[in-house]
């Protein structure tokens, strides 16, 4: 009988000594559209996570002991899919966090998948309004601005007295609730919202669509400009300003994108609108190795989405810092509410009542520099979370 118990407490003991080193992996799954036409935006969300995560636990992608697993899911830039594979992540694969996606209906798609599983999902960078408002469940947080966010920084560089605007944008969740938020930020600011025109995301010929919008603009008195909120290809800000809205008084206005995006700001010197993030703004040392990193590693500056996938990396590793590893939802959603955490553009906080991370937008006027191939957003006005009265639409 002693013999067993000393073999009893010899086993115990070996356990509890192997129990750091088997301590199971902290599975992080990235569900996003690798493929498809915002596939620009994702490989820039992934390399931006990556980095994020790395950076956030000092090179050793591990919290509590417990390794960080990154395992990667392609939405295809289809919701039906992109419900699918979150399914499988959280499911087969066992994932205790997720993040993404690209798309704001990729996103529409997901959130119910994340409650119906009991899992948290970190959204990033998908915009729309609505995935933090109607449809929105206590599982979702987002690093990501939202449209609301958009359009408040947007209405403060566009809007004033005896301004007419119109706006184009895509017809589908990110481009509707764009310019709904848009029209609301711009009330209390004196300009009137005139016109409001909507296209397929594949559209190719703006003929149309920008006679419409002259024929809106051309006879209003004052300022008379032309907004565009507008994500992946087909962007059609070159090809309306090679129709000369400068005929009818028009301008061109709109908010921050990627790099070869802003390779068409080039031919709008001058023009002011809002961003999300541009390389050389935030002064901060999460920034400055970001900017330092992925020019070494990419031969680039990192983009628009790199930084949002960073911030994404960062709230996780804060968040299993709070719990001390662990993983359970119920504890994650108890440290996340309210969580302040650092990140490429500075301080950002998950807003309790929505999960909404607030944070810095920047007001912006372009200059061309002929050695840059884009045209460079200079910082006008740092928005900060206190200048931004984003509403809880939820």
């Amino acid at each position: 009988m002693i013999k067993r118990v000393a073999f009893a407490a010899s086993v115990a003991f070996s356990v509890g000594m192997l129990g750091p080193a088997m301590a199971e992996d902290i599975k992080i799954a990235h569900v996003y559209s690798k493929t498809g036409a915002l596939e620009a935006y994702a490989k820039q969300s992934h390399n931006g996570l990556m980095m994020g995560l790395e950076y956030a636990t000092k090179g050793t992608m591990e919290v509590g002991g417990r390794k960080i697993v990154v395992i990667e899911k392609d939405t295809q830039l289809k919701p039906d899919v992109a419900r699918t594979v979150l399914a499988e992540a959280y499911g087969d694969d066992e994932a205790d966090i997720a993040v993404g996606p690209v798309s704001s209906g990729d996103a529409l798609a997901m959130l119910p998948v994340a409650e119906e599983h009991e899992k948290v999902l970190i959204v990033e960078p998908a915009v729309a309004d609505s995935v933090t408002g109607e449809n929105w469940n206590r599982f979702i947080f987002r690093t990501g601005r939202n449209s609301s966010q958009d359009a408040i920084a947007n209405a403060v560089a566009l809007g004033s007295k005896g301004v007419s605007i119109a706006t184009l944008a895509q017809d589908y969740a990110f481009g509707r609730d764009g310019v709904a938020a848009f029209k609301e930020a711009l009330q209390n600011t004196g300009a009137k919202l005139v016109f409001e025109e909507y296209a397929p995301t594949d559209t190719q010929d703006f003929t149309a669509s920008a006679q419409r919008i002259f024929d809106a603009l051309k006879n209003q008195p004052g300022r008379k400009v032309l907004f565009v909120i507008w994500a992946g290809s087909n962007n059609p800000i070159g090809k309306i300003k090679a129709m000369e809205p400068e005929r009818f008084g028009v301008e061109i206005a709109t908010g921050g994108n990627i790099l070869s995006a802003m390779q068409a700001y080039k031919a709008l010197p001058g023009m002011e609108g809002a961003t999300y993030y541009y390389y050389e703004i935030p002064k901060n040392p999460a920034n400055d190795w970001l900017v330092a990193e992925h020019r070494k590693r990419f031969n680039s500056p990192p983009d628009f989405f790199t930084a949002g996938g960073m911030s994404a990396g960062m709230a996780i590793v804060e968040a299993l810092r709070k719990t001390g590893g662990s993983t359970d939802s119920e504890k994650l959603i108890a440290a996340m509410e309210g969580m302040e955490f650092d990140t490429p553009k500075g301080k950002m906080i998950f807003r309790p009542k929505d999960h909404q991370a607030l944070q810095s937008m920047y007001h912006f006027k372009i200059k061309v520099d002929p050695n840059v191939e884009w045209g460079i957003p200079e910082l006008v006005r740092e928005l900060k979370i206190e200048d931004m009265n984003v509403p809880i639409r939820n």
